[in-house]
């Protein structure tokens, strides 16, 4: 399963086309997230990715869960997206 991670500072429409990419080669994708700002934007690339797969009759659901992940030896708790069809 392919892992996008996701910033502040990323483009909510560049990874939504990365989501729905992903999606229709994989099958599914993992988000990952680092605050407030970075969740903001995997939420919105999410509901924009659902409005592109909508047109193919794809809808898609999304699994929350926090995770612990090691960022230059320093542990950090990030947001992690399950995102697949339904």
């Amino acid at each position: 399963m392919r892992i996008l991670k996701v910033s502040s500072k990323s483009g909510a429409s560049q990874v939504a086309g990365a989501i729905a990419g992903a999606i229709r080669e994989e099958g599914k994708v993992e988000v990952q997230s680092i605050g407030a700002g970075a969740a903001n934007q995997a939420i919105k690339a999410i509901a924009i990715a659902r409005g592109f797969l909508l047109e193919t009759d794809v809808n898609l659901v999304c699994v929350p869960s926090f995770i612990d992940i090691e960022i230059d030896g320093e542990s950090r708790t990030a947001l992690s997206m399950i995102v697949e069809p339904r």
